[in-house]
């Protein structure tokens, strides 16, 4: 595992669950408004081993109750399963977030049951994927819609989320996307944060009235959770 970072303690990571986060290093998107550049490259002179990370999880391990691995994209190292299973060993509940671009990861995942939650970003509608993500794969919605279909009848809790971008999505985008989501589930608008983005010159929209995004979605789709996380 290539880990960039990690937080003792969160309180808004791991919905309900006192956490600690790891970051891992490297990202194959390219969204121009991602937060956390500096993960995007696959090494970094500041990593950390496994090793380190889970010693750090012992010392604090009165403090907390679970762990969220977030990135960069946790999925693309071929050893995040082993990763997990050492993390089971510590006895904590396991968050998992993914942005969706490696399905058979997930699907293994899932099915070894080596996670308690996940969190995935849907980054637009499908058809407009790499107007955000520009990996340069032209099938790149295909295979995070497969990721997407995996989490919903994977039976683990899950939430669905997007970043908003006025820039890049209209109101009704996201009601599209809003269409998407089983009775059940959980859907988490974000506003964009303007400051540190991989596009320093990204230009800057007046942000999209999401409160009334999510009261409509809410309307059309009484069954799924919809909320605004600021």
């Amino acid at each position: 595992m290539r880990i960039a970072g990690y937080q003792d303690v969160s309180l808004i990571d791991f919905p309900g669950v006192i956490s600690a986060v790891i970051f891992t290093q490297g990202c194959p998107f390219r969204c121009p408004y991602c937060h956390n550049p500096e993960l995007i490259p696959r090494t970094s002179s500041h990593e950390r081993t496994s090793e380190e990370v889970i010693g750090r999880l012992r010392r604090h391990r009165n403090m907390i109750e679970g762990v969220c691995i977030t990135g960069g994209e946790p999925t693309i190292h071929r050893d995040l399963p082993d990763f997990l299973r050492l993390l089971r060993r510590e006895g904590v509940l396991i968050k998992l977030d993914t942005n969706g671009v490696n399905p058979p990861m997930i699907e293994r995942i899932i099915a070894e049951r080596l996670v308690d939650y996940v969190a995935m970003d849907v980054k637009h509608t499908w058809e407009k994927y790499n107007l955000i993500v520009r990996s340069g794969n032209i099938r790149i919605g295909d295979r995070c819609r497969r990721t997407f279909e995996i989490i919903q009848e994977g039976g683990i809790p899950h939430e669905f989320r997007t970043t908003v971008y006025p820039g890049f999505h209209t109101e009704d985008d996201l009601l599209r996307i809003g269409a998407y989501f089983q009775s059940g589930e959980r859907y988490v608008l974000q506003p964009i944060r303007y400051g540190k983005t991989l596009d320093p010159d990204l230009p800057r929209f007046p942000q999209l009235d999401l409160e009334r995004v999510r009261l409509t979605i809410q309307e059309r789709r009484p069954g799924v959770e919809v909320a605004v996380r600021e």
